[in-house]
């Protein structure tokens, strides 16, 4: 077995285990891969995606990827086929990710790496992360069958307005999420929420690419004062799968929460993929945000899998 730079191959190298990852992604979580793995051989045979390949008698049967944003490299991706023939798959992710982490911790001008590794369990592969620094966060993947979330009657808002996501709300909606995620433990996983020009670009990644799945401006909605007529709260959700909806965002302003404006957003967004015969609607949440952890187990989302969240500050 070798680990060879990931810019030697081509897309006709990776596509067989990048369609064997599909699978996975559908069996695991519901969700279609497909776009993004199209995306991926595109940047693949662009010779741009920097990276590495665990390669056995010329077939290459694993691999991790990741990008470069600023002084901040994000691990997009880790996956090795699990076959009998095959060195044990674990050590090779743990190979893969030991030397994207040492490429990414000496890179020049890079002083925080960030991680979400979504198919694999928590813990499964936290040793190179832990041993180099990373601090770790637990995060729930989970699941709501559209067919019982007709079971409670959502609050009703005196003066809050629930209405569809426009593209006139890109300003504001960055503003809400900076606001809404000061101090807040996603913060330290993702710094986009940190600025309001990271908002944007966090918004601009969820609306026009597909790696959380296609924006699905239909049961997106935005929460707005009524007296102030301002924006206060969003929810912005994906198509994962022609049936399956996936929460890319939900937040409201911390002066606003404890009146189920919350609770109002998420009903919003279940009763239209109800209305469309969506089967699913699924989300990740941080363990240590409890009381959102509380609030989608009282609307019956069910925990699935518990995966790891990894950042390092240089």
């Amino acid at each position: 077995m070798e680990i060879l730079d990931l810019r030697h191959f081509s897309s006709a190298d990776l596509r067989p285990l990048l369609d064997d990852e599909t699978h996975v992604w559908s069996r695991q979580l519901s969700w279609d891969y497909s776009g993004s793995a199209e995306m991926i051989l595109r940047y693949v045979d662009a010779k741009i995606l920097p990276g590495y390949a665990a390669v056995d008698r010329g077939r290459v049967f694993g691999y991790s990827f990741f990008v470069y944003e600023g002084s901040k490299g994000v691990i997009g991706d880790l996956y090795v086929i699990n076959g009998s023939r095959l060195p044990n798959a674990r050590e090779v992710e743990l190979k893969l990710l030991t030397h994207v982490i040492e490429t990414l911790q000496q890179s020049p001008g890079i002083h925080r790496v960030e991680a979400q590794l979504l198919t694999h369990e928590a813990n499964a592969v936290s040793r190179p992360f832990l041993e180099t620094g990373f601090q770790r966060h637990p995060r729930l993947f989970m699941l709501l069958p559209l067919d019982k979330s007709a079971s409670e009657k959502a609050p009703t808002h005196s003066d809050v307005d629930i209405r569809a996501w426009s593209d006139g709300d890109y300003q504001p909606s960055a503003a809400v999420i900076t606001a809404a995620y000061r101090g807040h433990v996603d913060a330290q996983i993702n710094d986009q929420y940190h600025t309001l020009s990271g908002s944007l670009r966090f918004l601009n990644n969820i609306v026009r690419f597909p790696g959380c799945g296609v924006f699905d401006a239909e049961s997106s909605f935005v929460a707005l004062d009524r007296k102030a007529k301002s924006l206060i709260g969003l929810i912005l959700c994906s198509r994962v799968r022609n049936n399956v909806g996936h929460v890319t965002q939900v937040c409201v302003l911390l002066e606003y929460r404890s009146h189920g404006i919350g609770e109002s957003l998420l009903a919003a967004s279940e009763s239209n993929l109800g209305k469309r015969n969506f089967a699913m609607l699924s989300l990740t949440v941080t363990e240590a945000n409890e009381r959102a952890v509380a609030l989608y187990r009282r609307l019956h989302f069910e925990s699935k899998r518990v995966f790891d969240a990894f950042v390092w500050e240089g």
